[in-house]
């Protein structure tokens, strides 16, 4: 699966693509900052203005507009443009798996859903690791740049449960965060998710690969394939059901998220200590740390999935090599 960074061939896209793919994602996140700081001025501006008639100029809130259209279209144009490019460095790296799944397939075509694992969970894992990957490096970049800023937000202000001390926010985010992440993934243990999606592959890949037979054997029995569907059938509605009780989590804690900012900022919120420009930047600045902590509560659905791809994709190769070193132990006692 990691052909793509060690052979010569696909060097060029494997390193220099990596490169210019972290350093756009850097600067998307400089820009993020820049829109963090635009929040806390503008909403002061508008403070200042609902708070006394003609104390903010036409101009001076046009020009604020105007200053967060700028950074909304570098944000905008060089999301695109790192979309692009992600997409590209992909592909290239499902072609070098491919290419070397053709190589072997002669090795490969007589393992169960070996099609399936050229085919479709090659785009699905290049797919994947698109999302998962960019926003993993994103979240990481994030981090970096936001904690700094959201310790000197929450310096001096009363936090929930924290008191005055300057790193109650932080630690407020960490504690949240984490909890959350660890609740889904206990959870997801306890449930067996990625084995219900790997079992869920399995099923699927049995059931077409019976159905591809029977397009040319016509002694194929109906039954025999509505066997199998049954099979489908019985996964499928047992990964509905577990996926139901993770969801039930997983949906309330997303949505007393919403309000965990606001729970932490209410002692300043009520004594009136923040204006509203500082409280935007500061549950904004919170909302981004919290939400990268977070990379793997929001995740977890499609980590799943990979983790089932990777595993079925992990066996295919080390089906392929067994196949290879059983036909070269053969060879060689030909030749003896």
């Amino acid at each position: 699966m990691f052909r793509f960074f060690t052979t010569a061939r696909w060097a060029v896209w494997a390193w220099l693509g990596s490169v210019v793919i972290l350093s756009s994602l850097w600067i998307q996140v400089q820009i993020d900052v820049r829109i963090n700081e635009w929040f806390g001025d503008f909403y002061d501006m508008v403070q200042k203005a609902l708070g006394e008639p003609n104390a903010v100029s036409m101009e001076e809130y046009v020009g604020g507009l105007f200053s967060f259209g700028k950074l909304a279209a570098m944000a905008i144009t060089l999301g695109l443009a790192t979309s692009f490019l992600t997409s590209h460095f992909l592909f290239r790296w499902r072609t070098a798996m491919v290419e070397w799944y053709h190589e072997v397939y002669d090795k490969a075509r007589n393992i169960e859903g070996a099609a399936q694992r050229v085919q479709e969970d090659t785009i699905k894992f290049s797919r994947i690791v698109e999302g998962l990957g960019t926003s993993l490096i994103e979240s990481i970049l994030v981090l970096i740049e936001f904690l700094p800023i959201l310790m000197g937000l929450g310096a001096g202000v009363t936090i929930m449960w924290f008191g005055d001390w300057e790193y109650g926010l932080v630690t407020g985010a960490v504690i949240w965060a984490v909890g959350g992440t660890f609740l889904m993934v206990v959870l997801a243990w306890l449930l067996r998710l990625v084995g219900i999606e790997y079992d869920l592959q399995k099923k699927e890949a049995a059931y077409r690969k019976l159905l591809v037979i029977a397009e040319d054997d016509g002694s194929v029995r109906p039954k025999s394939l509505g066997e199998l569907f049954d099979d489908v059938r019985s996964i499928h509605f047992l990964s509905y059901l577990r996926y139901l009780y993770f969801n039930i989590g997983r949906l309330a804690y997303l949505q007393t998220n919403v309000l965990v900012a606001y729970i932490f900022l209410a002692p300043a919120i009520v004594a009136g200590a923040v204006t509203l420009g500082v409280m935007q930047q500061i549950i904004r600045a919170f909302g981004r740390v919290e939400g990268s902590m977070q990379y793997l509560f929001r995740s977890w659905p499609t980590i799943v999935e990979l983790a089932s791809v990777y595993k079925r994709l992990r066996e295919f190769e080390k089906a392929i090599e067994a196949n290879i070193a059983a036909e070269g132990r053969e060879g060689g006692a030909d030749a003896g």
